[in-house]
């Protein structure tokens, strides 16, 4: 695809920098792309640099965490001045969040007999050639498999860091409804990211799609990388159901992993997307 609308650089859990980022996704052939860090703008800069000698056009892109009935919900905004006041307080907010949450990781690991596992994920971090930025889950993974405590990263999420488990600390994010709202004052464009990550029956599935909307939402990621097909399909029926623009993305965090930059599965062709490309030589998104 020529457009990409979710991807991760170091400023988050991403393995490449965003100037590095920005080089891949040139070599694949993505014209037009949004930075999405988790919870960060601080690499947008770089990216914008790298971008325009390259002639890419780049989106400023968010990624936020929130709360949403007792799980971390993840909401999209998009195409706010880099400079916005509502933006940089939001994000520094979510900076010291981010390193209470980290610190409160690893002291649930610690109290599990798994000792330094901050200082391990830091070093993650700074291997990949991160900034100052609060380890996430994906550097205590590799902090947990370099440790030969796990075998895999699957089996971190599985057993230590995924939802329900004692590294899937959420108390320091803010609900669903003010992030929505910081992203409407920052005169965002919001989509409301990979539903089906959250493991939701249908019931609160949908629930949360109307919470969305009631809060003042625009669109529904439909298409999260090389998802299941079906899954596109149910995402899509809600989308129709409740009036709502859709964006679509790799999510790309590293190479080699779930999906490539500018590689995710086809958006049905009736739905409206939230961005419009006029010279974007495939459909806007």
């Amino acid at each position: 695809m020529d457009i990409d609308l979710h991807c991760h650089s170091t400023a988050s859990d991403g393995a490449l920098t965003p100037r590095d980022l920005v080089l891949r996704a040139h070599e694949q052939g993505v014209k037009i792309l949004a930075l999405t860090d988790h919870d960060t703008i601080e690499g947008l800069p770089q990216a914008h640099q790298t971008a325009e000698e390259v002639g890419l056009q780049l989106i400023n892109g968010i990624e936020l965490s929130c709360v949403w009935g007792g799980a971390t919900i993840h909401i999209l905004g998009y195409d706010f001045a880099l400079d916005d006041p509502v933006i940089v307080a939001a994000t520094q907010a979510l900076h010291h969040g981010r390193w209470l949450r980290s610190e409160e990781i690893a002291k649930r690991l610690a109290a599990k007999g798994i000792p330094n596992a901050l200082e391990g994920a830091q070093a993650i971090q700074a291997e990949l050639g991160d900034s100052a930025n609060a380890p996430a889950r994906p550097h205590f993974a590799q902090f947990l498999v370099k440790a030969g405590h796990v075998r895999d990263h699957g089996e971190a999420f599985r057993k230590w860091l995924g939802s329900g488990k004692i590294g899937d600390v959420k108390q320091h994010w803010p609900s669903l409804e003010a992030t929505v709202t910081t992203l409407l004052q920052a005169q965002a464009s919001i989509s409301l990211a990979h539903v089906y990550h959250y493991n939701f029956t249908r019931t609160k599935r949908r629930r949360l799609v109307q919470d969305f909307v009631n809060a003042g939402g625009h669109a529904l990621e439909v298409v999260n990388g090389m998802q299941p097909a079906e899954q596109v399909g149910t995402l899509s029926i809600l989308a129709r159901e409740f009036n709502l623009k859709v964006t679509a993305g790799s999510d790309f965090h590293l190479p080699r992993q779930w999906s490539e930059l500018g590689r995710y599965r086809a958006v049905p062709a009736d739905l409206t997307p939230l961005l419009h490309f006029p010279d974007a030589p495939t459909a806007p998104l």
